[in-house]
């Protein structure tokens, strides 16, 4: 199971995000290469406990859909509705320079994968989060949008 705790996972998204340029058109969605670093690095810091984003958490996200989400052997489905804090058309960060928000994410991204991470207790749809559970979520959050540019 792939997760930014394990170097060699974490060294072969930071090599796909390497490959990611302002240029790169998406294959599905509406946020645009710049778009998507910025809420990636949202994310991240919504992961460390630094940026908030309103819960949409009830039952079913927390237990089927977080199990499914983190651990089913499907990959993430296109179109799902980021929340609005992470969501750079509406109160996510938006693109200023592409070098300088692709330098913040890598940053972010090790940040949030070191042993000694201060990690958010909740996920703002799958509730209660371990670790393990954010590491896991990293990965596959990175990955999702990494594919979605082809990178």
């Amino acid at each position: 199971m792939r997760t930014l705790a394990r170097i060699e996972d974490r060294g072969r998204i930071l090599a796909r995000l390497s490959n990611l340029t302002a240029a790169h058109r998406a294959r599905w969605g509406r946020l645009n290469a710049r778009e998507v670093v910025c809420h990636l690095a949202d994310s991240f810091r919504v992961g460390l406990d630094e940026r908030q984003a309103r819960p949409a958490e009830n039952v079913f996200t927390r237990t089927l859909v977080k199990w499914i989400g983190l651990y089913g052997p499907v990959p993430w489905p296109h179109g799902v509705p980021t929340r609005p804090g992470v969501d750079p058309h509406r109160q996510g960060t938006r693109p200023f320079d592409f070098a300088a928000d692709h330098a913040a994410l890598r940053e972010l991204l090790e940040r949030f994968s070191a042993p000694n991470a201060r990690l958010a207790p909740r996920h703002p749809i799958f509730g209660p989060m371990s670790r393990d559970d954010w590491q896991r979520w990293g990965y596959l959050h990175m990955d999702h949008h990494l594919r979605q540019f082809g990178a």
